[in-house]
């Protein structure tokens, strides 16, 4: 192995989605390490790579940025690395340049940036097997002497796809051994003029080198006039949504009662296996009843899964961005939240850390601090519950489900809260000062949804729901299930021996501060261990029931079991108080992480929780004043 080449260090800089960590895994393989960099939260990917000749170099996966001139946490990052202005990192040896050669036109302006550094630089042509398959042809010969660097070809979701690339760096380490560290040229401030002249160089360098198919734009241009149109855009928009929650409820309905049914019966030999005692109690009542309970839920939570991945698949949801742009605008948002706060639809904590593409702080602030109360994955549970208890099984017009109707409402309900808080901190002075950044956006082309794009993505997410079923759902139903077991009942004891138990006698203590708004004692233990995740609070009232129920009502009779107990106005309270709610730790976790503060998550949940509760007090009231209670 060289000695003098064992410090040396290698940079691999692109736009995101190029591929470049699915390159720095290749060349690192397991020799890598994950941490932050100094003073923010940007991930720091490091890794040890040895190539053919036996040299060895740190690799550097630096955040994906789209241009060096930074406007985001993760851009300045990436600027700073290459430039040695960061703190205990030296100027890289060597840049990586990874660029999409499905997308050269974008990626080609980075490689521009990064060549005016005057640092040793080597351009990957990444996924070019993709562009051959697509009927793309990339000259790499005219490429690189368009470029004056070297660029290779390489493929890296293949082993062996990045062998061109290693022969370049041991070529370019035999030819430079050692010497002084490189000193890169700092890059001027962005100019209009400047810019102009980066697009027309990439359009010469495109000409020169790049030969795309013919495509006939016709049908998707018509397309286009209508899914972007001001008006008629939003029509789709709203009615493809509106479908799909129609879908949630009419496609799940007989896997739903399969896993009941199974729920139902492991719950039954259990009963009648195992002697009366706490084992007995603890799989019966805790386990099954907890699990079970949320486990019927994950059909409905995969048919929505499936309609978001065929949109993302099918080249649709940009333009659903394109389209919401507007709207956002008018409550103070930028068009860069609106991916943020559709990453939150499956979860807040990606969402979240999303945020750090946009460049403006205050916007960054605004867009975590409403992020939560996007209708998240881990509400479905709950709303499913609480729908399909309350909610008749009816069509309205012969044609439209009742309960998908009243899913759709909630979704709504989410999206024009988020709105509102937006346009009040609008109204308080928050955009005061901010820059507005435009909305810029490739339209891919229409085209039918790759099955095994989306048949991998509902795996990924049955895998995160059923990890959850098994580690955190698991975990506090069990310690629920203990402390609604003990201290047990005394001799002669009249009521359920939960009542007599830790939890029983903290749900009663609550239980004044939740009866305002139509929460009983049973509701009010489901909601302390939901503070972990939302969909906990199902498998928490079926333990909670389970245990409270005289007789020998197992958690698969959940529904029927509050149906029983609770009034419409109580449903109704509750399926609000989830609108708004931050029943999730990881989400308050991951805000304290993004902004460097405890006083944001506490003003975050301050706020979602003084709505919650304002939210259930009027739904409850209004439902009873009604006579519907």
């Amino acid at each position: 192995m060289s000695t003098l080449a064992a410090s040396r260090q290698l940079a691999l800089l692109g736009n995101p989605n190029c591929g470049k960590t699915a390159l720095f895994n290749l060349l690192t393989g397991a020799r890598q390490k994950v941490a932050n960099y100094a003073g923010v939260t940007v991930e720091r990917k490091a890794g040890r790579l040895t190539t053919p000749h036996g040299h060895t170099l740190e690799v550097l996966d630096l955040p994906g940025a789209y241009s060096l001139n930074a406007t985001s946490a993760d851009e300045a990052v990436t600027r700073a690395v290459v430039l040695g202005e960061r703190a205990g990192e030296r100027v890289p040896d060597l840049l990586v340049c990874v660029t999409d050669a499905t997308h050269l036109r974008q990626n080609l302006r980075m490689v521009l940036e990064a060549r005016r550094l005057g640092l040793p630089m080597v351009v990957a042509l990444n996924m070019a097997d993709v562009a051959r398959h697509h009927g793309i042809h990339v000259d790499r010969e005219a490429l690189e002497t368009a470029l004056g660097v070297p660029v290779v070809e390489t493929v890296a979701v293949k082993s062996g796809g990045a062998a061109a690339l290693l022969q370049q760096i041991d070529s370019w380490l035999a030819a430079h051994p050692g010497g002084p560290l490189p000193t890169p040229q700092r890059p001027p401030p962005p100019t209009v003029d400047g810019v102009m002249a980066d697009h027309r160089e990439v359009r010469r360098i495109l000409e020169l080198a790049v030969r795309e198919p013919e495509v006939d734009s016709r049908l998707d241009e018509a397309i286009d006039r209508v899914a972007l149109h001001p008006v008629a855009g939003m029509l789709v928009l709203l009615a493809v949504l509106f479908l799909i929650f129609q879908a949630v409820f009419a496609w799940a309905q007989v896997p739903m009662e399969a896993i009941k049914a199974g729920v139902q019966a492991v719950g039954q030999f259990v009963s009648t296996t195992l002697p009366a005692g706490p084992l007995r109690s603890l799989l019966a009542d805790g386990v099954i009843a907890g699990v079970g309970g949320v486990l019927v839920f994950l059909p409905q939570i995969l048919v929505l899964f499936f309609f978001i991945l065929v949109l993302e698949d099918s080249g649709y949801l940009p333009r659903a961005a394109f389209l919401l742009d507007r709207v956002m605008a008018s409550v103070g948002l930028t068009g860069r939240s609106f991916i943020p706060l559709l990453s939150s639809f499956a979860c807040a904590v990606p969402g979240i850390m999303a945020t750090r593409t946009i460049g403006d702080a205050r916007d960054r602030w605004a867009t975590i601090m409403i992020a939560p109360l996007m209708t998240c994955s881990a509400r479905l549970p709950v709303y499913a519950l609480l729908i399909g208890a309350f909610i008749p099984a009816r069509t309205l017009g012969g044609v439209w489900n009742l309960q998908g109707l009243v899913l759709f409402a909630l979704y709504v309900g989410g999206i024009a809260s988020a709105m509102a808080v937006a346009w009040v901190l609008q109204r308080r002075g928050l955009r005061e000062g901010s820059l507005h950044h435009t909305l810029l956006l490739e339209l891919p082309a229409y085209r039918w949804p790759h099955l095994r794009n989306v048949a991998a993505g509902l795996w990924e997410r049955a895998k995160i729901f059923l990890t959850r079923v098994g580690t955190i759902i698991l975990s506090l139903t069990v310690l629920l299930w203990f402390l609604s077991s003990y201290p047990a009942a005394p001799e002669g004891a009249t009521q359920p021996a939960i009542s007599y138990s830790v939890a029983g006698r903290l749900g009663q203590w609550l239980q004044p501060l939740v009866a305002p708004i139509g929460f009983n004692w049973q509701i009010a233990i489901a909601l302390i261990p939901g503070m972990a995740a939302r969909e906990v609070a199902v498998g928490a009232l079926g333990t909670v029931y389970a245990l409270s129920s005289t007789g020998e009502t197992l958690a698969d009779q959940l529904a029927p079991l509050i149906a029983h107990d609770w009034s419409l106005a109580t449903a109704c309270a509750l399926l609000a108080w989830y609108v708004f709610a931050p029943q999730c730790i990881s989400t308050l976790s991951i805000v304290r992480r993004e902004t460097g503060t405890w006083r944001d998550p506490v003003i975050l949940a301050g706020y979602l929780f003084a709505l919650a509760y304002a939210a259930a007090f009027l739904t409850f009231h209004a439902v009873t004043w009604l006579g519907l209670g």
